[in-house]
């Protein structure tokens, strides 16, 4: 049976490197995996969207809408964005950090409020969670990256070993204690 992962982000956030690291985990299982990134205006800090797609044999990397087993959203607003996709008891994780989109730092739109409220109203199980402040404990901001992808770690069926091994060969040495105590502490949380 094929699973499907989205991780939805604004540019900048280091979505691309979450899903190196979820593939590393899930090639490391033997399955086969399919990646699609789809970039908006991600050096601008626009929308970002890589789908994953993984099982015995998968033949598009295409997560169509209600597709989606697992979304790992960096930010409340991509979470509703992208909440279309998730399937009938999927799991929407989301980072509660909010990052204002060009229209409301020029002054043309309001962030809305209560997201998670809102997405949890709309059905979907969602587990809110602030990995920026992970990513500060374990030492610098640019690791909510892989804070997230320790809580998500924790509802899939690989061992925290895996995953560790997935950072080591996944990012730079100079970032890596950083990176593996991010990690720690989320998947620990």
């Amino acid at each position: 049976m094929t699973k499907s992962i989205m991780i939805v982000g604004v540019g900048g956030q280091g979505t691309l490197l979450a899903s190196r690291l979820l593939g590393n985990v899930l090639i490391q299982n033997g399955y086969d995996v399919k990646v699609s990134e789809v970039h908006g205006m991600s050096q601008r800090g626009g929308s970002v969207v890589t789908y994953v797609r993984y099982g015995e044999q998968v033949y598009s990397p295409v997560v169509n809408r209600g597709e989606a087993d697992y979304i790992l959203a960096f930010e409340e607003l991509e979470a509703a964005r992208y909440l279309s996709y998730l399937k009938k008891g999927g799991k929407l994780v989301v980072n509660t950090q909010r990052i204002d989109p060009m229209p409301v730092i020029m002054g043309n739109a309001q962030y809305p409020e209560n997201i998670i409220d809102k997405l949890r109203a709309a059905g979907a199980d969602v587990l809110a969670i602030d990995a920026l402040q992970d990513a500060v404990a374990a030492g610098s901001s640019k690791a909510v990256n892989v804070a997230l992808i320790g809580h998500l770690a924790k509802a899939l069926p690989f061992s925290q070993e895996q995953w560790e091994q997935a950072i080591r060969e996944t990012v730079p040495a100079k970032f890596l204690d950083l990176n593996l105590k991010a990690f720690h502490i989320a998947y620990g949380a």
